[in-house]
């Protein structure tokens, strides 16, 4: 959304996709667009369980992106797609992105590749916008206090709980065991959120401490 510009509070009739959803990143940035702009959110997930996360998030639509993307949403009935936040096999996905944005849209992608073919997005006239949260520190930019405005906002709309935090799952105490369980189930392909290792349940937000597991 930063790198995009992505419009805030309203651009109505408008809306955006991200692919996705369901990552820790789907996760903020669904609740993000959702909460500070006027667009209508599309979110991706592949399972019931992350569908349902999608939209406890916010998102209006969950789309399965194991099934073509362009039916679904001619499906919807819905505006043009403006916005798309890929953060998640870009590559795979790109060819139906291009198909369901509208001409002169946005792109943003996070994900990494050996390389990723640009030429398509010509005919619609679409911008790319690749993000890594690392640039401003990085190399020192002109705008690096960005950074610090945007976390501090962040931190500020979670205090005032607009923002959800993506922890669904904390192991304590800190242990071998508990890494070795937390590996588990992030290998494991099937969570969703985030697992958080604690010394003791004192460590977590109070709100939190429920999902606090021995």
């Amino acid at each position: 959304m930063d790198a995009a510009a992505a419009p805030r509070p309203s651009v109505n009739g408008y809306l955006s996709s991200i692919v996705g959803g369901a990552g820790g990143v789907g996760t903020v940035l669904t609740q993000l667009a959702c909460r500070l702009t006027g667009l209508t959110v599309i979110a991706t997930a592949s399972r019931e369980k992350s569908r349902d996360w999608c939209l406890q998030m916010g998102a209006h639509h969950v789309l399965d992106h194991r099934r073509p993307l362009p039916q679904q949403v001619e499906a919807l009935e819905a505006p043009p797609v403006r916005y798309v936040a890929s953060l998640t096999h870009t590559a795979q996905h790109l060819a139906e992105l291009i198909e369901i944005i509208e001409p002169h849209g946005k792109i943003g992608v996070i994900d990494d590749h050996d390389s990723l073919d640009a030429a398509p997005l010509k005919a619609k006239s679409l911008s790319l916008h690749w993000e890594m949260v690392f640039t401003r520190p990085l190399y020192g930019t002109a705008d690096l206090i960005g950074q610090h405005h945007i976390l501090k906002e962040v931190a500020s709309l979670t205090d005032a709980g607009v923002l959800r935090s993506t922890m669904t799952k904390c192991l304590s105490p800190f242990s071998a065991e508990n890494l070795e369980e937390g590996h588990r189930l992030v290998e494991g392909g099937a969570m969703v959120g985030k697992v958080v290792m604690s010394r003791g349940p004192s460590d977590v937000p109070q709100a939190d401490q429920a999902s606090v597991a021995p």
